[in-house]
């Protein structure tokens, strides 16, 4: 294997660790923001239906706002 082609696997390797680590750090946030804002005492052994609701819906606006944050970027670039 020539030095040329270690270097581009090594970047592609790079580049799918970096994103595997923002999608970790993007679950982390989710995680922390929908729990703050939808679940006010400690769980018992199952959601509440409204918990339940306001998770799925505070999950589904984060990552539609995430991915409106990631087409503005690439678009800039």
């Amino acid at each position: 294997m020539d030095t040329s082609s270690m270097s581009s696997d090594l970047q592609s390797f790079l580049e799918q660790e970096k994103q595997k680590a923002m999608m970790n750090e993007l679950v982390g946030k989710l995680t922390d923001v929908c729990w703050d804002k939808c679940i006010a005492s400690a769980p018992g052994s199952k959601f509440s239906s409204s918990e339940t609701a306001c998770l799925t819906n505070c999950a589904q606006r984060f990552l539609d706002m995430s991915a409106i944050i990631i087409r503005r970027f690439q678009s800039m670039h």
